[in-house]
């Protein structure tokens, strides 16, 4: 059977860097084997549904370019896909649960578990609801069945619980890990549905990975402490588990802890793939998208955080890492975030961009600064500082000189430069600047530094002045070249307003 995957986030919130990993690395895997790629959105807790959660997570792969083969807002035969529109799926398949003796209904009250946690708490020790305590709670273990049916029957508020046997062990095959065996007296007895007609994550994943014909589940290394209650239920109902693999952690610079919002706001990088507005805190975070970066810098950059090709090789396309990406080459230590490295991605992704291709993306940002220019004008500007951008939002730092004047001028580029008759020379360059109705960049190159030579002026103070006139700072692409794209009448201003300025 070809492959059939899922990433099936919660519309809690923005969706994390860490979570489009494990979307990308479902993604490889599936393509690489002629699979298909799901998207399920797991909402089965309403308490901690955020809007616009959901619609955000559709857009950040449409932005990453991650196209997605059957799922919510694509359809298939599988669906419903939301699994609050599958409500009605999960409740015949608890019961199931019960009737077969892997389950039970337990009417604890919040109270009761809040005394018992204490009571253990005073004995220095940790309550658990599991195969050593769970005959000394209120359960359709304890209850006799009419009790039970009685407080079903009048509406009293219960769970489903899953029933461990005792002091058993659970293999757990992981593709990345290899074999773990877990004792099931080390775990508790999980909620599986709850008496609002919902049921919780486990049973819901379970059965719909089931039911969707799910082969293989790679998801983060959080869910690995689940795997043997998962490993259970699938024996429970009789069915066959899909393989699991379980993703390493992505982590702070500094290696320690998993990467979070706090790190980005902290160090100055966005851990989201889209700007995200908070409708309940009106809080803003950053995104990926609108600080520059590029979806294919960014897909680039997520696939090398815990997978390695066994190659030097670092910039891949999607169809590469396709054909590339293994899940025997994931790494099962977690990986360090480098702003450094994500940066370097993003500026070899737009050094081969064409600044065609670029345009749409700097448009944008020149609109945002009031700047009105032709496209023409725009792109032989792009053609020209290119390489020194990281980020399509360097663009206006970098460029911004070719299309306002400057306002002021680097006090230390002045001082080191800026001498006594250095605004005479200036007026003597601009001459020759504009001795040709034309300008032609090599004869008025050539004209210049004859001059300069044969008055025995210091090139560099020279030079370099005319370079703050025009930009407003000792920076910037090849002179001539930058003064044939400005024009020689603007030029002309310019030389006059720093003199002006300086001067006077």
């Amino acid at each position: 059977m070809k492959p059939r995957v899922r990433f099936a986030p919660s519309p809690t919130g923005p969706l994390h860097i860490g979570g489009v990993r494990t979307a990308l690395y479902n993604y490889l895997f599936a393509k690489q084997h002629g699979g298909t790629f799901i998207l399920r959105i797991e909402d089965t807790d309403q308490t901690r549904f955020v809007e616009g959660a959901e619609a955000y997570i559709i857009e950040s792969f449409q932005w990453l370019g991650l196209k997605f083969d059957e799922g919510v807002g694509i359809g298939g035969n599988f669906g419903p896909y939301k699994q609050s529109e599958r409500k009605e799926i999960y409740k015949p398949y608890a019961e199931q649960l019960i009737a077969n003796g892997w389950a039970y209904y337990a009417f604890d009250t919040p109270e009761s578990l809040d005394t018992k946690r204490k009571e253990a708490e005073s004995q220095k020790k940790t309550f658990q609801y599991d195969a050593s305590t769970r005959s000394q709670m209120e359960n359709s273990l304890t209850l006799p069945e009419n009790e039970v049916q009685r407080r079903i029957s009048s509406g009293e508020q219960f769970v489903i619980r899953f029933k461990y046997p005792e002091n058993t062990d659970i293999p757990v095959h992981d593709l990345i890990r290899g074999n773990v065996i877990i004792n099931s007296n080390l775990l508790d007895d999980k909620v599986l549905y709850k008496s609002d007609g919902m049921p919780t994550y486990h049973l819901a994943n379970i059965v719909d990975d089931h039911l969707m014909e799910i082969t293989h589940v790679i998801r983060g290394e959080e869910w690995l402490p689940s795997a043997p209650l998962h490993i259970m239920l699938y024996k429970a109902f009789g069915w066959d588990a899909p393989q699991f693999a379980h993703l390493p952690l992505l982590l702070k610079p500094d290696g320690n802890g998993k990467l979070s919002k706090r790190d980005g706001d902290r160090l100055g990088f966005p851990v989201f793939p889209l700007l995200w507005n908070d409708p309940k805190s009106g809080e803003t975070s950053s995104g990926y998208r609108e600080s520059g970066y590029l979806p294919e810098a960014v897909i680039n950059m997520l696939a090398l955080l815990g997978w390695n090709p066994g190659t030097e090789q670092e910039i891949f396309s999607l169809e590469e890492l396709v054909n590339l990406f293994s899940l025997e080459k994931i790494s099962k230590s977690g990986a360090k975030f480098s702003l450094d490295k994500a940066k370097w991605f993003n500026h070899e992704y737009l050094q081969v961009k064409t600044a065609d291709q670029l345009y749409p993306l700097i448009e944008n940002v020149l609109t945002t600064k009031g700047i009105t220019s032709t496209k023409e004008y725009t792109i032989k500007v792009l053609e020209l500082i290119k390489e020194r951008l990281n980020f399509t939002n360097d663009f206006w730092e970098q460029s911004d000189y070719f299309f306002v004047a400057p306002k002021e001028y680097n006090a230390q580029d002045l001082k080191k430069r800026w001498k006594d008759g250095t605004g005479e020379k200036l007026r003597v360059i601009d001459r020759l600047l504009q001795q040709d109705s034309a300008f032609d960049k090599q004869a008025a190159h050539d004209r210049v530094m004859e001059h300069i030579k044969a008055n025995e002026w210091n090139m560099g103070q020279v030079l370099n002045s005319l370079r703050i006139a025009i930009v407003g700072a000792a920076k910037g692409p090849e002179l001539f070249t930058m003064i044939e794209l400005i024009g020689t009448a603007e030029v002309h201003q310019r030389i006059e307003t720093i003199i002006q300025k300086i001067e006077n």
